[in-house]
Parts: C-alpha cells; structure tokens; sequence
C-alpha cells in the first residue's frame, strides 16, 4: 500500500504537474490528497494531477518519487488504470463509429453533439458517459438489435448539461426536437426521441414501455459498477457541481441517493437487474452510509 508520484514534467497552466498515484485503491488516494490539500478538482479519473509547487511537500507527507513509467506500471498493476478509450479525448473514433450506425450522412450535427459532450465543465456528464451509456445498451439487447430511437436519445440525453435537474433534460429533449426535424426524420421518431430523453429527468418508465425501461437502465448502469469505478463516478459527479460547496452539495446528494433507493423498481429490465441491481443497491447504500 503506498503512494506514488512522478516528476513534474508535464506543462501547462504555466507551471509543471506530476501525477498522484495510489497502488492500492481510490479511497487511499482521496484520503491521501484531503489530507494534502489538493482540492477535489485536480483528480482525474484514477490519478491527481498536482503542480510543480506541491512536490516537495507530498513526498514529504508519504508519497514514494519514482519515474513516470514505473508510476504507469504501478497504476496498470494495481487495476485503477482507465484505459485511453474510456478518456474523453480519445474517443471521437469510437463515438463516431457507433453515430454511423445510428443516423448516417449526419456529419455536422454528430460534431455538434460531440462538442456538445466534450464541454470544459463536464466530468461525469461527458464522453465517456455517453460511450457508457451506448455500450450499456448494446448489454440489454444483444444479440438483438435496438430501435433508433433509443439510440438518438442516448445521444441527446444529456446533450444540453448545465446541472439543473429537469430544465437539462427538457432543453435537451427540444434540441432533440429541432435537430432530428431539420435532419429529415419522421415527426413521429423526432416526437418519440424528445419523449425519451424527457424520461431520463425522473427514470420512471410506465409499465410495458421497453423503449423507456431500455434506456433508463443504460443511463442508471454505472451505479451497479465496480467500488473503484463507482468511486470514480463520485469524484466525477462532485467536480460536475465544484461549485457548490461541501454541505450543500452533501445534502443534496444524499436526497439523490435516498431517491434512487426508493426507486421500485430501480432497473426496469430483467437483462438490467440480474447486471447491475444488487451492485447499485449496496454502492447506493454504502454511500448513503
């Protein structure tokens, strides 16, 4: 169990960062870097990237210096690493892959989505939620195939994200509106998008809507992940709303949690339950705890 930290070689912001490591788990590292003083912002998915000034003091305080490919061997050993293709800046390729098979011929309206998701203030709210969400999809339908519908929606879901609760969902659900109709698609497919990103404001199908439960449960999967990846999910949500400040951003979570909790049933698929519920249950609740 220990702490890891490389030279500060990478630029930027006018000054050198190193990277924080832990070998052990992302509870380690957050404990670590609380009681360091790096703010919670500086974290990025399995490391915290840390100026140049800060150096001397970390080893001081426990961290071991070691060179930057022993530090991403430790980081690979461990099993925290996040892979390149789940980093938002790699992923236009895949992305653009799977918006082929969705709607193409579409170019210039999927650059706007992708810009649109890979907006500066979004951490868990970004690409690779999207990606997430898409490859969650493909885990409650396979071998099946999945109505285009739900595929838009998943693009247009949190395609407007400012962090306001409901109005998000139903700006996103407009845009929806207005770039599938000027795209030429069926009103009645424009219609039944908007109606599914609607959806995703409160994750309440009504009983016998696939198409809803489908999504609902792909955009609800990560909360049946991993401990590490649902700490990552945390760390993420908390820099969505970095400024908001630690109480309040407390008490509102928890009434999320206690929300999510209360949700009979949480995941509305057969396929999304046997995945993911009892995982979300004890994540949820260990939380909450």
């Amino acid at each position: 169990m220990a702490l890891y930290l490389d030279p500060p070689l990478w630029p930027a912001h006018g000054t050198h960062f190193s990277h924080l490591i832990s070998d052990t788990s992302l509870a380690e590292l957050h404990a670590f870097a609380a009681a360091a003083g790096i703010p919670e912002r500086a974290f990025d998915g399995d490391h915290y990237d840390v100026a140049e000034a800060r150096y001397g003091a970390l080893v001081a305080a426990g961290a071991v210096p070691v060179e930057g490919r022993v530090l991403v061997r430790k980081l690979i050993a461990s099993g925290l690493r996040i892979p390149a293709r789940r980093r938002s800046s790699s992923l236009k390729l895949p992305l653009l892959t799977r918006w082929n098979a969705a709607l193409p011929g579409h170019d210039a309206l999927f650059l706007d989505l992708l810009d649109r998701w890979g907006e500066e203030h979004r951490h868990y709210h970004g690409r690779t939620h999207l990606l997430a969400v898409l490859e969650a999809l493909d885990l409650l339908t396979e071998p099946a195939g999945l109505p285009r519908t739900v595929l838009l929606a998943a693009w247009f879901h949190d395609a407007v994200y400012r962090g306001i609760a409901g109005q998000d969902e139903e700006e996103s659900a407009r845009l929806a509106e207005d770039r599938l109709a000027r795209a030429g698609l069926p009103a009645a497919e424009v219609d039944e998008v908007a109606r599914l990103v609607r959806m995703t404001a409160d994750h309440r199908p009504d009983p016998g809507d696939e198409a809803a439960a489908l999504l609902s449960d792909a955009d609800l999967s990560v909360l049946g992940e991993t401990p590490d990846a649902y700490a990552r999910y945390l760390a993420a949500v908390r820099q969505d709303f970095a400024h908001i400040g630690d109480d309040d951003f407390a008490a509102g979570r928890a009434a999320v949690v206690r929300q999510l909790l209360q949700l009979k049933p949480l995941f509305h698929t057969p396929r999304g339950r046997e995945l993911w519920l009892d995982a979300a249950r004890r994540n949820l609740q260990d939380e909450l705890e």
